[in-house]
């Protein structure tokens, strides 16, 4: 890739090595075309200019996720980027849209997961690191969108984890499909239940790997036209049925055989079967067990795998008894017979064998010796029986053992697929393949040679796929690629598979010939292809043959070609086993058309193979493909082993560096514009100084440089092979020039700082040494005071200690004789004060005698005395204690005067409303016969006038003195009657006026002896509470008596017997009179109940003789209450004080109907249904932070108020003050229909509602839960509309925006930071500002300030989540730039919580602790000084240490240039992941989001204050409403 031009003195290259095929080193030297390089392990080689290539200094410590990104895409630098990223663990990796694979051989825990599939779920391919699952989600999107099949073909050698990629590619599909229905176990479930069978009767042991698949898996994952999973198939090809009859060492046949000779004593008795040992198919090889595996437990294992896929009992019986068949079947040998070419059975041995065989298969024994040892010949006119020589029988025997195995696995594959269930309706699939990968080995015969032909036909198909994604690549950024060539290896499939003349055409050709052999085989080989340039004769052998594939040349071994080729279709095969008595056995040879089943027909296993292969090449093509190239990192199977020799290998099996040959013979090296203006404008810093376009730019730094064959795309600069190489060169040399200036200035710089120090320190040295000459001098001036003072200070102390001694001496002759005189003063006085205590002391005891003599007088006398006051206080005790008891009889007899009052006035008041009842009927029916009698009167006045008018005008026209008097007469006597009528309704209507008022009266009359009687019964209960004072009283006196009487008695000398009955017997009565004792609360009891049993008695017969009519208008005026507080609370009714004025209206409605205690009522109904069909589908954050501080508010008070059915209100002591005026007064509360206390009304109870707790029944309770769940349901949807509005700013604040080209060029970069600063940060305040508005929402309605903590921390739980994610999942996003932009935005963040308060933030900012440990690190320099202790413990205490892994690993400079933390860090860090990983700790290094609701009912009772609702008005549309006046009375 790098012409020799490139390679200059100082360049670092790659050169091949024998040990570790590629290692890096630098040109020390150059003659000519040769070139000497010096390599890192210390060695120098010498090699070819041709030879070496070039190495990229500036690739990433970590490696790139895409090798197309490489700027030097070759064998060493694909094979450094794996060696990388797999040592960080990192075992997935682009090619373009090829995955790579590295099979880490350890569990990589936090790689994989539901979390991770979230990630990857919708994401665009590249945009986060390399994956499995993202192959899977280019393929489901593609299939949902283009409506096409899609495949992904999964390949690699042995070993490589092909199975587990399925795994992992089968479980996404299912994450992302689902199931259409609930069938119970997932698809991608039955698929894998299914591969314990599969790979116990289709995987061996191969030289490199003890689980290999012996047959190609195609598994298609069908989906509906909903894109949900409808079924899937699992489709085999290419069994290598040769392997059944023939193995070579140290391979191993198919699994199942060694499974079944380890099989448990009855089911080996069972079969006969016995050590592997002894069957010729297994024996053929020393291989029998393998490492770590007991063949015993996957025996049990695969029969429970059975169970699963739904293979019955018999079922497993028939297909064991199969497989134990094919043994005995393998050891029947055979010998000549007695005629020419024929054959017998060798010995007893075979013919015991062949004896199990047709017991097993429950055939005739006889008929199966006939089908191994002769042939039946159809010709026109007769048919013919033919003996078989031995050679033939055995032919025949391995025909028809690898015809049973191979129809016994299809008949398994077809079972599973039944039990897995397929859609044949389904339209569109996603099939992914499991095929063997290139196998080349010392001995390579003909399953290698199918295995290879198999992978030379998907490599072309390979190759194409490739080739087509280059033109798409240039197609898309419209550039010219018509001259490029493009590489195939249609000639090797030539020289396999072209009829005729290919090496199988020939090799079924000399199949059918019975004198053919290898030689002569081989022989033809060489004559047809003796010019073809794939085709090779080794020169020491005659039978080899060497093939160069793609992947490299393998030599083939031709010596049993034939052999495991033929495979013929023997009719007496098929009519034998047809004919089994054995279903199974029948079932798997079904009867074949009249025409086939005459003769023999021969079979090829090459051709059958080659038709395989064209028919799932037919089903690849249908298909949109995707790769994944499984790779084996070492062959000791284990983790941290990367051998190079053996990775190339397999990137050459499986066609990556193919691959990588099609992109270099177009355009290898693509380059952004950015990128490459920020790594090439060194060339040419002059065209940066302008503003033009970047295409521009790049075409002149290119032009300058001179390069041809460049192409500029629209967005990528495409270079040709070694263009790169020469720019490096450019660029080194550039940066050379640039170095070798710097140098410069740096070695002027410090030889004038090393003048200017010898300077200062030759000053200095001067500056000591005169300031040392002036010390000495004042040293000896110093001396020589210091002696004058020496003595003079010595002739003062001599004079001194003179005059010291001499005072002394004087001092102490005074001292003597001022003793002498004070010892005889002292004596003198101590003789006078001993004579005066002697005559105190006879003083004393002489008084106290006399005081002693007193006092026992007086205490004689004072005791006679106390006693007989005690005795008199005794007695007056008694006569207290007998007036005691008159009292308690007196106010037994008080308690039971009251009760008779109240029973009575209880009955007056229900005897006088009968009566006013009553005196209402009939003064309504005084009224209707006065009403009536008016009418009677209205009417005769009105014929009387009519009467007077018509006598008026008949006097007028008669004669005068025929006709008056009579009627005159007449018409005086109706009117006299009239009048003596009306007198006397008005006297009867005077008589009942009279009536009414004395009723009036007496009624007023009797309302007032109520009220006295109430004041009295009151007086009473007060005079009762103060006799229970003075009782208790009574009582705490006379125990204060007895103590002291206790005393007084012990203080006496004797004790009269009297007196203890006394002291014991009050004690005894008044305990009998104590108030807490059942029989007086037995009285009261009894006297309740009679009270409550009069009480109710009267309301019944009441109803009796009432009609229902009342009752049901009440029950009409509470629904049409109903109604019209369900309309009002459907409106907006706001807040009042802070305090929501629906839910207080709810509440108190709600408490004054005693709805809370009713066993059933529908308001509770309609009121939940009203507040879901606002908040249905709401969007708009008001509505719902409206009816969240209303369902909150309600809450609050249902908990502070409701209490379960049964649980006590008060306790004893209360419960025992109430007295009986209390609990008559709970009666009638208790019998909302009684109407005899009227005085408790509305404005009592409205009073009492923040006192008490109600008795919540079962509509209740449940309307508390139900209020819960919608509260929880608003929280959130108000949550989650918070998280949907700022979700997708949080995508553009990850990542910084590329610094603008103006900032590569000196002198314009502070501008240019200026605008871009000023664009980053828009999208940090834009979630400021949805973070206020979602505030000042809030806070608008009232939400209780606990609830918008709640809120604010889950959100920025949430930002915490998707930042932190995001960062490592992008490895662009772990760099130092970006850190610092995301830093500045956190800093957004805390100022607004700042702003907002701990009241309403509470601990939202500690919820970002994960970014901004992790932004705290990015941003950090020297981290490579760091050590693991201070990152885990001082920097990054909350990150893991998979976090912090993944962070370091990932990290890059793109600003100062700097490294990441030590490899020793990483080493440890590596470590402690593997000890975590044994341990089963979690390994996920993502963070899950919290959806869960973060509170309780509990927890919001605590946080909030009482609410007071005394001073809620009610809403205009009930405020005139008669039934809601209740609402406008204010607590007192």
């Amino acid at each position: 890739m790098a012409a020799p031009d490139n390679i200059v003195v100082g360049s670092h290259v790659w050169v091949e090595d024998p040990v570790l095929a590629w290692v890096d080193g630098e040109v020390s030297r150059i003659n000519g075309q040769e070139v000497h390089v010096h390599t890192t392990n210390g060695k120098t080689v010498v090699t070819n200019v041709s030879k070496v290539l070039p190495k990229d200094t500036e690739a990433p410590p970590g490696g790139v996720d895409d090798m197309t990104k490489l700027s030097y895409l070759h064998e060493p630098g694909v094979l450094q980027n794996l060696a990388t990223r797999y040592e960080l663990n990192e075992i997935y990796t682009y090619t373009g849209n090829i995955l790579i694979a590295v099979n880490p051989f350890q569990r990589l825990p936090h790689l994989y997961g539901t979390h991770m599939m979230e990630q990857y779920k919708g994401a665009a391919f590249g945009e986060l690191s390399p994956h499995v699952f993202a192959v899977a989600d280019v393929a489901y999107r593609a299939m949902i969108n283009e409506g096409k099949s899609n495949s992904i073909l999964v390949s690699g050698e042995s070993g490589a984890g092909k199975t587990e990629t399925t795994k992992m590619l089968m479980q996404y599909l299912a994450y992302l499909g689902g199931r259409s229905g609930t069938e119970g176990r997932t698809v991608e479930q039955q698929v894998l239940e299914s591969n314990p069978v599969l790979e116990a009767f289709g995987n061996a042991k191969t030289v490199r790997n003890n689980n290999s698949s012996r047959f190609g898996k195609f598994v298609e994952i069908q989906f509906d036209k909903s894109g949900r999973i409808s079924g899937a198939a699992v489709r085999t090809y290419l069994l290598e049925r040769s392997r059944v009859c023939q193995i070579s060492d140290p391979e191993r046949n198919y699994h199942c055989f060694y499974l079944l000779c380890s099989a448990p004593p009855e089911d080996i008795e069972k079969y006969k079967l016995g050590n592997p040992r002894s069957f010729h198919y297994l024996n053929q090889s020393n291989c029998y067990q393998l490492d770590g595996v007991n063949d015993a437990h996957e025996y049990l294992a695969t029969r429970r795998a059975m169970d699963i896929v739904g293979i019955s009992e018999p079922e497993q019986e028939a297909i064991f008894r199969v497989v134990a068949a094919i043994l005995h079947l393998g050891n029947i040998e055979f010998a000549k017979g007695k005629e020419i070419d024929s054959s017998v059975l060798k010995d007893e041995k075979s013919r015991f064998h062949l004896k199990m065989t047709a017991e097993l298969l429950m055939c005739d024994e006889k008929s199966l010796e006939d089908a191994l040892c002769r042939r039946v010949m159809v010709t026109p006119e007769e048919v013919i029986t033919r003996d078989l020589d031995p050679v033939a029988a055995m032919i025949s025997r391995d025909g028809l053992a690898k015809t049973i195995y191979s129809r016994l696995f299809d008949w398994l594959v077809d079972k599973i697929n039944v039990s897995i269930g397929q859609d044949p309706n389904s339209k569109s699939l996603i099939g992914v393949l499991d095929i063997y990968g290139f196998e080349s080995f010392k001995s390579n015969s003909f399953e290698q040679f199918c295995i290879n032909f198999t992978n030379e036909k998907l490599q072309q198909h390979f190759n194409q796929h490739v080739f087509k994604m280059e033109q798409e690549e240039y197609t898309k950024e419209e550039i010219n690629w018509s001259y490029i060539e493009f590489i195939d290896n249609q000639d090797v499939l030539d020289l396999i598979e072209k009829k005729p003349g290919g090496i199988i055409a020939l090799l079924d050709e000399a199949c059918m010939f019975p004198k053919s052999t290898h030689e002569t085989f081989a022989q033809k080989l060489y004559q047809t292809f003796a010019k073809n340039k794939r085709f090779i004769k080794p020169k020491l052998s005659r039978t080899n043959f060497i093939i160069s594939h793609y992947a490299g040349e393998v030599t083939y071994q031709a010596d049993l070609f034939l052999d495991k080729n033929k495979d013929y279709v023997v009719a007496e095969h098929q009519d034998l086993l047809n004919a089994s008595k054995c279903p199974f056995v029948a079932g798997l040879f079904p009867r074949l058309p009249e025409e086939s089943s005459k003769s023999s027909k021969f079979s090829s296993i090459g051709t059958r193979f080659k038709q395989q292969l064209q028919a799932l090449m037919e089903t690849l093509n249908s298909t949109e493909p995707h790769y994944i190239r499984c790779v084996k990192p070492n062959n000791v199977l284990k983790p941290s082993i990367f051998e190079n020799f053996n990775v190339i290998q397999q990137l050459r099996c499986g066609g990556v560096l193919e691959a990588i040959r099609i992109s270099c013979a177009g355009y290898p090296t693509r380059r952004t514009f950015y990128e490459f203006l920020h790594r090439f404008g060194v060339l040419a810093p002059e065209v940066l100084d302008g503003n033009s376009d970047e295409v521009v730019e790049c075409k002149k730094i290119l032009d300058k440089i001179g390069l041809k064959g460049y192409q500029i795309g629209k967005t990528k600069v495409f270079l040709r092979a070694g263009q790169m190489a020469e720019l490096d060169t450019r660029r080194a040399v550039v940066l050379g020039n640039a170095a070798r200036a710097i140098q410069r200035q740096i070695r002027t710089h410090i030889a004038r700082k090393e003048f200017i120090a010898l300077r200062k320190a030759a000053i200095q040295l001067q500056s000591f040494w005169r300031g040392e000459v002036a010390r000495q001098l004042y040293e000896n001036m110093r001396r020589d005071a210091a002696a004058v003072k020496v003595q003079k200070n010595l002739r003062k102390y001599l004079a001194r200690k003179s005059y010291t001694r001499l005072r002394s001496s004087s001092i102490a002759i005074q001292t003597g004789l001022r003793t002498m005189a004070a010892r005889n003063e002292f004596r003198f006085r101590k003789q006078t004060k001993a004579a005066i205590i002697i005559q105190a002391q006879w003083r004393c005891h002489r008084d106290y005698s006399h005081y002693k003599s007193l006092k026992h007088s007086a205490i004689t006398y004072q005791c006679a005395w106390r006693q007989r006051i005690a005795r008199r206080e005794l007695r007056k005790l008694k006569m207290a204690a007998r007036e005691t008891g008159a009292l308690k009889e007196a106010k037994d007899k008080l308690e039971k005067r009251v009760e008779e009052l109240t029973w009575r006035l209880q009955l007056e008041k229900r005897l006088r409303t009968d009566l006013e009842e009553a005196k209402a009927l009939e003064v309504a029916k005084l009224q209707d016969s006065l009403h009536a009698m008016q009418a009677q009167v209205e009417e005769a006045h009105s014929l009387l006038v009519k009467e007077r008018e018509a006598a008026r005008k008949a006097i007028e026209e008669a004669p005068p003195v025929i006709k008056e008097t009579p009627v005159l007469v007449q018409d005086t006597e109706k009117i006299d009657a009239l009048s003596a009528e009306v007198e006397n309704l008005k006297v009867l209507l005077q008589s009942e006026k009279q009536r009414a008022d004395d009723t009036q009266r007496n009624f007023v009359e009797a309302q007032e002896e109520n009220g006295k009687l109430v004041k009295k019964l009151e007086g009473a209960e007060g005079k009762v509470d103060k006799l229970q004072d003075s009782l208790q009283r009574l009582e705490e006196k006379l125990t204060n008596l007895e103590s002291e009487n206790q005393v007084l008695r012990q203080q006496s000398l004797t004790m009269s017997p009297t007196s203890k009955a006394l002291a014991v017997r009050p004690k005894t009565t008044i305990i009998q009179r104590s108030p807490e004792n059942g029989n007086i609360l037995n009285g009261e009891t009894k006297a309740i109940t009679k009270f409550q049993d009069v009480q109710l008695a009267t309301p019944v017969q009441r109803e009796v003789e009432v009609e229902e009519k009342p009752q049901k208008s009440l029950n009409e005026k509470q629904q049409e209450n109903q109604d019209l507080l369900i309309k009002c609370i459907s409106q907006d009714l706001g807040f009042a004080g802070g305090k929501p004025i629906a839910a207080c209206i709810i509440y108190k409605c709600l408490l004054h109907w005693r709805s809370f205690e009713v066993e059933r009522t529908s308001v509770f109904d309609r009121i939940i249904q009203n507040i879901g069909s606002a908040i249905e589908a709401q969007e708009s954050n008001d509505v719902l932070a409206y009816w969240l501080s209303n369902a909150s508010t309600l809450l609050l008070l249902l908990q502070r108020t409701l209490k379960a059915t049964g649980a006590a209100s008060m306790t004893p002591q209360r419960r025992r003050s109430s007295s009986l005026f209390g609990r008559i007064s709970q009666g009638i509360r208790a019998s909302p229909q009684s109407a005899g206390f009227s005085f408790i009304n509305g404005r009592m109870i409205s009073g009492m509602d923040d006192l008490r707790q109600v008795e919540a029944k079962y509509p209740a309770l449940l309307f508390k839960q139900q209020l819960t769940a919608y509260l929880e349901k608003i929280y959130g949807m108000v949550r989650d509309n918070l998280k949907k509005e700022i979700s997708p700013l949080l995508g553009l604040c990850i990542q910084a925006p590329r610094t603008s080209r103006a900032s590569l060029v000196k002198g314009t970069r502070s501008q240019a930071n200026y605008e871009a600063q000023k664009a980053l940060i828009a999208h940090w305040q834009s979630i400021v500002k949805s973070l206020n508005n979602f505030l000042k929402t809030l806070k608008a309605n009232y939400v209780p300030s606990f609830l918008v903590r709640k809120v604010f921390n889950q959100i920025f739980s949430f930002i915490n989540v998707q930042l932190f994610n995001s960062l490592l999942l992008r490895r662009e996003c772990c760099s130092f730039s970006n850190g610092e932009y995301v830093k500045a935005g956190l800093a957004e963040l805390e100022h607004w919580c700042y702003e907002a308060t701990e009241e309403y933030a509470g601990s939202a900012w500690d919820e970002l602790k994960h970014i901004r440990q992790a932004v705290g690190f990015l941003v950090i320099h020297q981290k490579p000084k760091k050590t693991l202790n201070e990152i885990t413990r001082d920097l990054c205490p909350v990150l893991s240490i998979q976090q912090i892994y993944r962070i370091s690993t990932m990290y890059w400079d793109d600003k100062y240039g700097t490294h990441s933390v030590s490899s020793e860090v990483i080493s440890s860090m590596r470590v402690m992941m593997t000890e975590d990983n044994n341990n089963a700790v979690s390994s996920s290094f993502l963070l899950d989001d919290d959806s869960s609701i973060p509170f309780s009912v509990d927890d919001i009772s605590k946080s909030l204050e009482q609410i007071d609702i005394s001073d809620i008005d009610p809403p205009p549309l009930i405020r005139e409403n008669s039934g809601f006046m209740f609402l406008s009375q204010r607590s007192e």
